[in-house]
């Protein structure tokens, strides 16, 4: 009997509901399988197959409505079936059902979807197979010659999937693979694939387990267990293991390093990594992480038990605990107010050089933290649109040969606040700043085995400025500043035994500037002179006052037309001056850009308080110049540099180049200073350069080469291949450093990342 569209309305419903269950729910699984002849055929047909980009359209069939379209579709009362034939198609909420036949039977309600089977997830994931079969509860089935491309290029295929529940799947004889598949040539194996006799999926426990599984590495058999399982890929979260680092060093041998994440609730997990060591007892690594409603921590530790080592991995000394910690979090008190803290402190000053423990200098804090310098806070701060307030207390652990903890000050309180008025006062903006520190020292870093210098101080700072334009488009910016010090210090030798005094600044000035613009073909050339003239009591620095925050003082573009080049409170720039420069910039419609910086300052007399080394002592500063260039898209080019104001000698200077094309990325960075902050000269230049020989393989290198003393500081050498699903490297590193017990090491690296299998972008 034949029936047209309007006569089947509810058995069609219940045809598109059982030729889609089963499938629609195999979906999440991931399989794997073996090398079977109708796999064999099946991935190649997958590779060929169309891949949806974007998830499907609204069919404007609503959650209740259904589309059956096919050549003919016949009830047969008699057998109790209903048969849909030719270029049968089913779509519901988005989901599509392609099939030669489709057969429903009323009686036993099996439905039987055979021939080219095609099913289109609403999110573009599409299953193929060449029969389905379903029971009469929607709820057990079999699907033969099954294959699926999933979300992230993921593809399966197996012999048979078998669902026998809604938590419970098993896929026989399977292949899985993230890797993209070649469709011209079907005979090529991915870049690497699992393979199983047998793959469970547990949907109640996210777990998927298998039976004899093989992984693939370019249809090579690598790695063989009888019995595997790991997080569902598809499951949010999941405890499992993470790519592991492989490493060949002199320093600890062959070392093995292999993170396992642990969820512990919606919102932790911690990361268990031990490194197992040939030369070494092995270091355990742990990394805490949890967010609540109103932050975050993240908290890593690492532990060992053993004796300190040299370069070659030889023992010296007594076996003890080494240990170190590095934690840091956040958090909301109301929609202005955080608070926060930040812990980094380690047993030995070489645990992170001896274990390679990577990341510890970033930022966990207000205050970043020094190269090789551990810094621990606890802060809280304040901000809206118009004020700043923190508070902070720092204490510092020092890891460098030299450092002596207790010469290092605690500093507790640090406070900071900034305040500008909503309205403007004189037309001009109005400013208002506080600071206030106390530092205290356990140790004299003037005189072994005195007191520490304690000292405080407080700052108020007001300052207003406004603008005006020209009519002949001169820009003048006047400005005021008055400051007011109050120091209190203690066992500081300049000083005597306690003092306290206190000092006030003022500045008053103005900024020019006048912007020459002009359109040349497809071209815009900016050229822009720029003064700032100042006035300020002559310094006169107290020598009661300790430079405790002015120390490093460099003078460069950044501060050239700064009124105040210190960086800190404790130095300050004083007298008549003025600070003279002018900017040319050249841009291109294409994005091709050059500009060019050259300026000085000069003052009415020597001004000795500043640092030598600054070039800002004598009535005329050393010059600045500055420039960046990008000739084409893919290339930067940048450079600073400082000649001396009498003789023009280059005193500092600092050129390099950023690169990034198809096939090669990399910089370049060369610096000369011929007085660094320790009095040396310093000299060097460093790199690092990617460049892909083919599509798939390229070579790494990188390196710093201490010019001055002729010797490479560091030096890395390797080899990598890489893909949208495989990330291989092997990299040779090597070190020419000294560092008490540690001297030039060798060692040779190996990362190896499978796409889906753990997190691609996790380094340890």
């Amino acid at each position: 009997m034949r029936l047209d569209s309007t006569d089947t309305r509810s058995n069609r419903a219940r045809l598109l509901a059982g030729a889609t269950a089963l499938v629609f729910t195999a979906l999440a699984l991931p399989a794997f399988a073996d090398e079977d002849q109708a796999i064999a055929t099946a991935l190649p047909a997958m590779a060929a197959a169309p891949q949806p980009a974007t998830p499907l359209a609204d069919d404007g069939l609503g959650t209740g409505g259904y589309y059956l379209e096919a050549d003919t579709v016949i009830q047969d009362d008699k057998a109790g079936t209903i048969v849909a034939e030719g270029q049968v198609q089913v779509r519901n909420q988005g989901r599509t059902l392609r099939a030669e036949k489709v057969v429903y039977n009323r009686t036993t309600g099996v439905v039987v979807a055979t021939g080219s089977v095609v099913i289109v997830e609403r999110d573009g994931t599409t299953a193929f197979a060449d029969e389905i079969v379903l029971d009469d509860q929607l709820r057990a089935g079999v699907a033969k010659g099954f294959s699926a491309r999933l979300q992230d290029n993921i593809k399966i295929a197996g012999d048979t999937l078998v669902r026998r529940d809604d938590n419970t799947a098993e896929l026989n004889k399977g292949i899985y693979t993230p890797c993209e598949l070649c469709a011209e040539d079907k005979t090529r194996d991915p870049t690497w694939s699992i393979h199983a006799d047998k793959v469970v999926q547990d949907g109640e426990n996210h777990l998927i387990y298998y039976e004899n599984a093989v992984i693939e590495m370019f249809g090579i058999p690598v790695f063989y267990t009888p019995i595997l399982w790991h997080a569902d890929p598809n499951a949010d979260r999941m405890s499992g293991l993470l790519p592991p680092t492989i490493v060949a060093s002199q320093r600890r041998g062959l070392s093995y390093e292999q993170p396992y994440l642990q969820v512990l609730g919606p919102s932790s997990d911690l990361t268990i990594s031990p490194q197992i060591n040939t030369k070494v007892n092995p270091f355990l690594n742990l990394d805490y992480r949890q967010r609540f409603y109103s932050g975050e921590i993240e908290a890593r530790f690492g532990y060992t038990y053993e004796k300190d080592l040299d370069s070659n991995g030889s023992k010296i000394g007594d076996l003890t605990s080494r240990s170190y910690v590095l934690a840091n979090g956040a958090f909301d008190i109301d929609k202005n107010w955080k608070w926060g803290f930040a812990a980094e402190r380690a047993s030995d000053d070489l645990i992170f050089d001896k274990y390679d423990i990577s990341d510890v200098s970033r930022q966990r804090g207000l205050v970043s933290s020094d190269n090789r310098r551990l810094t621990s806070q606890l802060f809280a701060t304040r901000q809206d649109n118009l004020s700043w307030f923190s508070v902070n207390a720092i204490s510092v652990q020092g890891l460098r040969p030299t450092d002596n903890d207790r010469t290092f000050p605690t500093i507790a309180p640090l406070i900071e606040g900034r305040f500008e008025l909503p309205m403007p006062v004189l037309g001009g903006r109005f400013r208002m700043q506080g600071s206030a520190v106390v530092l205290t020292r356990e140790q004299s870093q003037f005189v072994a085995g005195q007191p520490g210098a304690d000292s405080r101080r407080a700052t108020f700072q007001a300052d207003w400025r406004t603008n005006f334009t020209m009519g002949s488009g001169l820009r003048v910016s006047p400005f005021l500043e008055a400051r007011g010090d109050y120091y209190s210090v203690a066992d500081y030798p300049a000083a005597g035994d306690d003092a306290s005094f206190g000092r006030a600044l003022g500045v008053v000035g103005v900024d020019l500037t006048y912007p020459l613009f002009r359109r040349d073909g497809d071209r815009t050339i900016v050229l822009e002179p720029i003064a700032q003239i100042a006035l300020s009591p002559d310094s006169d620095l107290d020598s009661r006052i300790p430079n405790e925050d002015s120390v490093v003082l460099e003078f460069d573009e950044t501060n050239l037309f700064r009124a105040n080049k210190s960086p800190g409170f404790d130095l300050y720039e004083g007298g008549l001056r003025a600070n003279l420069g002018a900017r040319a910039t050249v841009s291109f419609d294409d994005g091709r850009s050059f500009s060019l910086l050259v300026g000085r300052s000069f003052r009415d007399s020597d001004d000795t308080t500043l640092p030598a080394r600054s070039g800002l002592q004598r009535k005329a500063s050393d010059w600045i110049v500055a420039g960046d260039a990008k000739p084409f898209q893919h290339l930067t080019l940048y450079g600073r540099a400082r000649f001396d104001s009498e003789t023009l000698d280059l005193r500092r200077v600092e050129i390099g180049a950023n690169a990034t094309f198809e096939r090669a990325s990399g910089y370049v960075r060369y610096l000369h200073d011929n007085q660094d902050i320790t009095g040396v000269e310093r000299q060097d230049i460093d790199f690092a350069a990617d460049v892909m020989v083919t599509k798939t393989f390229g070579v790494t290198t990188a390196g710093i080469w201490d010019i001055e003393n002729d010797i490479w500081r560091r030096q890395e050498l390797g080899a990598f291949y890489r893909d949208d699903c495989l990330d291989l490297a092997v990299v040779w590193i090597h070190e020419e450093t000294f560092n008490r017990s540690l001297g030039p090491s060798d060692a040779v690296v190996l990362r190896l990342t499978l796409a889906t299998l753990g997190d691609k972008g996790y380094r340890r």
